[in-house]
């Protein structure tokens, strides 16, 4: 039984008894398909800095709008997260501009209608996120609610525990990585970099990555594997910041070393 009293339906509580049961594959359409939801996503909060790894998203339109919040740093997700409580707005219409500014808009070009989001945590511990992207019609029920919170608590027993990822018997379970379409390791590298070349934090070499992808209206893992690649570079000339094209090799005179290595 839910939170809210009602009881989950079948088809959950088929999705719950499968969760610790299933090898390696991808669970994400058969929660879809129970929530009557038009995409499903579990992010995994990984790392020192708890950087938001997409795990399984379905469809893809799932892994978009994972990749729009991670690019654009807000959202119900992060929101999710820092607060601890679910974010639950199946109609982004009516959400305030100013609350998310944007990505109301470009979650409006996507075709995204509504999300609800279910951190999994327990106290002050956050290790990852449910989303559910909602359909416009029909509009989000108690039972759906009821059921994605009780997926959301089953996951988060899970992943504290462990079932997801090791076999009974302590071997790995295979879990499959996250969609080709995020490049979370090149952010990591890219804003190692930036952090370098600016002269700044971790957390500001994040922000003005973030910025540049924003503005240039790419997604984040495209732009940091830019830099990764030395296609990109990020200087500042004491009134701003701004970037340079890097020859496709590295090596040309808008290099870092200048093209001698």
């Amino acid at each position: 039984m839910a939170e809210s009293g009602t009881v989950i339906s079948d088809g959950m509580s088929e999705v719950l008894r499968r969760l610790h049961l299933d090898g390696p594959g991808d669970p994400a359409p058969a929660w879809a398909r129970v929530l009557g939801a038009e995409g499903v996503a579990l992010t995994l909060l990984v790392g020192a800095e708890r950087t938001p790894e997409p795990l399984w998203c379905h469809p893809g339109l799932s892994a978009r709008f994972e990749e729009l919040q991670f690019t654009l740093g807000e959202g119900p997700g992060p929101e999710a997260v820092r607060t601890g409580s679910p974010v639950l707005e199946p109609d982004l219409e009516r959400v305030r501009s100013e609350r998310w500014p944007a990505l109301i808009p470009a979650a409006a070009k996507l075709g995204v209608h509504g999300v609800c989001c279910f951190p999994l945590g327990i106290g002050a511990i956050r290790v990852g996120v449910l989303t559910v992207l909602c359909a416009r019609e029909p509009r989000m029920g108690a039972q759906q609610y009821a059921d994605a919170a009780a997926l959301a608590a089953a996951l988060t027993g899970a992943l504290l525990g462990g079932d997801l990822r090791r076999n009974g018997d302590g071997s790995p379970l295979g879990v499959p990585e996250p969609p080709s379409g995020l490049h979370r390791p090149a952010v990591h590298q890219a804003t190692g970099m930036i952090s370098v070349q600016l002269g700044v934090s971790m957390q500001e070499a994040l922000l003005r990555l973030r910025a540049h992808a924003y503005g240039s209206e790419r997604p984040l893992g495209e732009v940091a594997q830019d830099v990764v690649a030395r296609r990109l570079r990020f200087r500042d000339d004491h009134t701003g910041d701004f970037t340079d094209d890097f020859d496709d090799d590295g090596s040309g005179p808008n290099s870092p070393d200048g093209g001698k290595g």
